[in-house]
């Protein structure tokens, strides 16, 4: 790999994810997920290595914060749309979390996201909330809206989930 004088670089460090995921057992999805808010249970390695964070959890709603960096960027100057997907997908899920019982889990079955504006380094903080639609015995419904300090809509989702 060659280095210019303008190559910049970022150190990820992360708690082992075991750690995180075996401190599910025992506890509701909601008491999971504010623990994960809180910071009493370590965050996943994904918020490490995107810098996002989880800031609130309550009933059927997860919220999470993004200062959009030079490390999110795609080729053409923008933050990547899988970045932004990641943190839509992270909202929608935590939120359907938040309803589930001790000992139930989910994972995405789908998400339809809509980049409705670019992001840069330059927008500021951006907030992530997901909110539940639908929950039933085998899946559910849930979206996420991705939003700048002003309130602007910058991307959207829709995710259905299994619920195990």
């Amino acid at each position: 790999m060659t280095t210019t004088p303008d190559t910049r670089s970022r150190t990820v460090t992360w708690t082992d994810p075991m750690t995180t995921a075996q401190a599910a057992a025992g506890r509701t999805g909601l008491e999971f997920v504010q623990g994960l808010a809180s910071g009493e249970i370590p965050a996943p390695p994904i918020m490490a290595l995107t810098g996002a964070e989880l800031t609130e959890a309550s009933e059927g709603r997860a919220v999470f914060t993004l200062l959009p960096g030079e490390y999110h960027y795609n080729p053409i100057g923008s933050v990547h749309g899988g970045i932004i997907a990641t943190l839509l997908d992270s909202a929608a899920g935590c939120a359907v979390q938040t309803k589930l019982a001790a000992g139930v889990g989910y994972t995405s079955l789908d998400l339809s996201v809509k980049y409705l504006r670019g992001i840069r380094a330059d927008t500021g903080v951006v907030t992530c909330t997901g909110t539940v639609v639908h929950i039933g015995r085998r899946t559910a419904l849930a979206q996420a809206e991705l939003r700048d300090a002003t309130g602007r809509l910058l991307a959207s989702a829709t995710s259905s989930c299994v619920v195990l």
